[in-house]
């Protein structure tokens, strides 16, 4: 019997990433405090193109929808966007979009004594032991979260 991957971690959309678009929005010079409130400030710093902030390496980077609850662990939800850059090496406990048996998915990477696991971070899914019957590689990294708040 073959392990499959389930629909909990997979991908429904990929999009390629455009750098020929800018969208400079202004920056705020000072940080928005996450505790105590701050008296406001109108210093503004400049500009930021997200382009340049969220992508490293534009021809091998690319955008995914996120498609199950198996990482919400991590922060990633369903529906959300993830930006996965493909120039990247796949390193233990880095946030993977990985091929396994034919199927994209999305987990964390754990490797231990020569063997790759691939984790969920929701304990609703148990962690899965690369076969190396099967075929396997990791698509990219995911660098980036992007969801509505």
């Amino acid at each position: 019997m073959k392990n499959k991957i389930k629909s909990d971690g997979s991908i429904t959309a990929i999009y390629k990433v455009s750098t020929e678009s800018k969208l400079s929005r202004p920056l705020l010079g000072t940080k928005v405090p996450a505790g105590f409130p701050s008296p406001a400030s109108d210093y503004l710093e400049g500009t930021l193109d997200l382009n340049k902030y969220l992508i490293a390496h534009p021809a091998s980077t690319f955008f995914m929808r996120v498609g199950g609850d198996s990482m919400i662990g991590a922060g990633i939800y369903p529906e959300d966007i993830v930006i996965v850059d493909r120039s990247l090496e796949a390193t233990n406990n880095k946030i993977v979009v990985a091929v396994y048996d034919g199927e994209l998915t999305l987990k964390r990477l754990r490797i231990e004594n020569d063997k790759y696991y691939l984790v969920s971070e929701n304990d609703s899914y148990p962690v899965i032991e690369v076969n190396k019957e099967l075929d396997f590689f990791v698509w990219g990294i995911v660098t980036f979260v992007i969801h509505q708040v």
